[in-house]
């Protein structure tokens, strides 16, 4: 295969595995949070979590063919990051303007709405949130700028 495809094929897996991460991320974090008010265990928390996990390990063993997949997805992950820790008003309103999801807590009324629907909380709000993007994208920029021969623990 040659670089330029395997290059490409890296960019495109790093972009679909950016949203991934991203929402997931988010996903783990809110169970964990919700789990914690409501002193209770955090299944899913751990489930979320794990499969961001699973992503970042892909990527970066990834990067052993292309460090692009690994580039793509944690460099916007790292920008984020920064901006949540710098300006947290500026990345809020980014925030808001990406797709959330409503949590459903009641039954449908006749115009469609959810009755006490629960709208969702602006992406990176969570203090934790900012930390974890910061991790994982600094893992996933290190692995891929790492030099060719270090980059991949299943090289030799």
């Amino acid at each position: 295969m040659s670089p330029q495809v395997r290059h490409l094929i890296g960019a495109v897996a790093g972009s679909a595995a950016l949203p991934l991460v991203y929402y997931l991320t988010e996903a783990g974090a809110r169970a964990l949070r919700a789990a914690y008010a409501a002193f209770r265990p955090a299944p899913a928390g751990l489930g979320y979590l794990t499969a961001v996990a699973a992503i970042v390990a892909l990527l970066a063993a990834w990067s052993w063919l292309s460090p692009l997949a690994a580039l793509v997805c944690g460099l916007p992950l790292t920008a984020t990051a920064a901006l949540f820790a710098l300006d947290l008003d500026v990345a809020l309103d980014l925030a808001g303007r990406l797709p959330s999801f409503a949590v459903p807590t009641g039954q449908p009324e006749p115009t469609g709405q959810l009755v006490g629907a629960v709208a969702g909380e602006p992406p990176g709000a969570l203090a934790g949130v900012t930390g974890l993007y910061a991790v994982i994208g600094v893992l996933l920029v290190l692995s891929a700028l790492l030099p060719r021969r270090r980059r991949s623990i299943l090289g030799g």
